[in-house]
């Protein structure tokens, strides 16, 4: 059966119309287990006897498939569905690491191959190795909808949906500086954007200035708008990042990686730009994904060559001192190191 897109689920989910058998698989958690409970909720009419209809199973236990597929074989019971959800499903490159056993694929397929017409069931899959044979079995005969990480304009469009559905509005720039302070994790951005709308009341609009003052920083992110600020030539700024990072307990030697990289990055993907090189080979080579590509591609545009290398080098004379325990030892030593490069860098 071919994969169906999340816009044909929405139009099964709308009309009534279910598959037999769905596979919700992907990166993104938070949204399969939003499908899979929203097939749920919608597969009941009002007044049917969902608590004798609708049962749940894991493979954090294995044996539990057996279980779960005598359950969708059984008929309803004073409503017109059952509704089976199977989850942590896993079909690793290893086999060792499976929840979905290979001595429980002939039980499977033969379920798959003829499923029980007035039971829906719901499989959802944490990883999927293509080459394996459990994997081609279950996308052959189930409706197969992958939930990638959402990235760029689509997580930025996912925001401004949910503050729209709360009756919050985000003013410019706040979606983004949202992003770039709490992650791309959904979930996580799901309950900021709960706070945000919250504090926002009664006007429902959700500043800059508010994110900054309700919403705690993500690690990695925070590390692009220190690193951001360091091309910019903004010190106090990138100082005040800093110290929030290290309020987080970020490891120095950590730390210096991040940007390293993002340094290292930023050179790569001046270089291929001065060459002409198009942006999706740019930003496969200089590893550039993410809600702050935009960004990062800008910082490179603007960004100096010899400065740019300049401050690698300060950066490798920087790692030297930690591990030497130049200046003092311990993190006090190594979070002093990182505070004095960043001057330097923010000055270069």
């Amino acid at each position: 059966m071919p994969e169906i897109s999340k816009e044909q689920l929405r139009n099964h989910i709308k009309t009534g119309s279910f598959a037999p058998v769905y596979l919700l698989h992907g990166s993104e958690a938070y949204l399969r287990d939003i499908a899979a409970r929203t097939i749920a909720d919608r597969a009941f009419s009002e007044g049917e006897l969902r608590e004798f209809n609708d049962d749940r199973f894991s493979l954090t236990d294995p044996d539990e498939i057996v279980r779960a597929l005598a359950a969708a074989e059984q008929l309803p019971m004073m409503a017109a569905r059952r509704v089976i959800r199977v989850s942590d499903i896993r079909v690793a490159a290893a086999a060792n690491r499976d929840t979905l056993k290979e001595d429980a694929l002939p039980r499977l397929e033969k379920y798959l191959a003829d499923p029980a017409p007035s039971t829906v069931l719901i499989l959802i899959a944490d990883e999927l190795n293509g080459n394996r044979k459990a994997t081609k079995l279950l996308k052959q005969h189930a409706a197969a909808v992958e939930f990638a990480q959402l990235e760029g304009r689509e997580l930025e469009d996912w925001v401004r949906r949910q503050f729209q559905d709360l009756g919050a509005e985000p003013a410019d720039g706040a979606i983004r500086f949202l992003i770039a302070t709490a992650g791309s994790e959904l979930q996580r951005l799901s309950n900021e954007i709960k706070k945000l709308a919250a504090t926002a009341m009664p006007e429902g609009r959700v500043t800059v200035e508010m994110i900054e003052a309700v919403v705690p920083h993500s690690r990695e992110l925070s590390n692009f708008d220190l690193t951001d600020h360091l091309i910019a030539g903004r010190k106090d700024r990138a100082l005040k990042v800093l110290r929030k990072l290290f309020d987080d307990e970020a490891e120095p030697l950590m730390l210096l990686g991040l940007i390293a990289s993002r340094y290292r990055g930023l050179l790569m993907a001046k270089e291929l730009m001065d060459r002409g090189v198009d942006r999706g080979t740019v930003a496969k080579r200089a590893k550039i994904f993410g809600p702050g590509a935009d960004e990062v591609f800008a910082a490179a545009r603007r960004a100096d060559r010899t400065r740019l290398a300049a401050a690698i080098q300060k950066m490798a004379a920087a790692d030297l001192a930690i591990k030497t325990s130049v200046g003092g030892g311990g993190k006090a030593g190594a979070e002093m190191q990182i505070e004095m490069l960043v001057c330097e860098l923010a000055e270069l």
